[in-house]
């Protein structure tokens, strides 16, 4: 799904926010602080955003909360993460509702502990019928992991003889992603200063702008939210196509 540029060649504020928050680690180390510290100013900072996306009438944020790949991380951090998720749900979500904020989860969720998998599934359930901001919690995620299984789920509508090849399609594969009804990203922010997207929403990405800010993650704020979305309206987005003032 692609936006429409503004009637001066840029774009009006993104439908679709999605953000990479990096450097919890790198924030806490650079004060003498144990990572977890760091981790827990990154939750002061997710309020902070999801508070200011809705004030500036963004419908969608993303947020990359952890990676497939986070697995191989020391045991006493995924600890601490996980302990963190568990009180962000039960101390937030009732303010999340109240905002009428609505919680999307994607990745893979079998293999999550027991209490994990209900409180994801309490967040949706209770927010299911809320139209203000989506917030879209990306757990547990990797894109490849997510491309790799749309792409089986054809094969077996192929091989059980419901599809033929002939009819797979880019926009076939996309409805078997995560959250086909949810339109792509319409810019990727991501903090700490790293320029990669770190397998997160590879498919979805595919037109997105890039916003790379300096900052770690603890230290974004609306603001900062700001500065990368009027980065964002200074480009333009031509989708393979020309450029509307020099045809290139």
């Amino acid at each position: 799904m692609q936006p429409q540029p503004a009637g001066n060649g840029g774009f009006e504020m993104p439908r679709h926010v999605a953000i990479i928050m990096d450097g919890n680690g790198r924030w806490a180390a650079a004060r003498g602080l144990p990572r977890v510290e760091g981790h827990r100013r990154g939750v002061e900072a997710l309020r902070r955003t999801v508070r200011a996306a809705g004030d500036l009438g963004i419908s969608v944020l993303t947020i990359f909360s952890f990676s497939s790949e986070n697995w191989t991380r020391p045991p006493s951090e995924i600890r601490d993460l996980m302990a963190l998720l568990r009180r962000f749900i039960r101390n937030d979500l009732a303010e999340l509702h109240k905002s009428n904020v609505r919680v999307r989860v994607i990745g893979e969720r079998e293999e999550l502990d027991r209490d994990i998998r209900l409180l994801l599934q309490e967040a949706e359930d209770l927010t299911r019928d809320n139209d203000g901001l989506t917030l879209v919690v990306a757990f547990n995620y990797g894109s490849r992991q997510e491309i790799a299984q749309a792409a089986r789920r054809l094969a077996i509508e192929v091989a059980q003889g419901r599809l033929s090849a002939e009819d797979i399609s880019p926009e076939r594969l996309a409805q078997y992603l995560h959250a086909p009804d949810i339109p792509d990203p319409d810019v990727i922010i991501r903090t700490s200063g790293e320029q990669r997207l770190s397998n997160f929403l590879l498919w979805q990405a595919a037109y997105s702008e890039l916003v790379f800010v300096p900052l770690n993650w603890p230290d974004f704020d609306r603001a900062a939210l700001e500065a990368a979305i009027a980065e964002y309206r200074r480009r333009e987005r031509r989708f393979g196509g020309l450029a509307a003032t020099t045809g290139s």
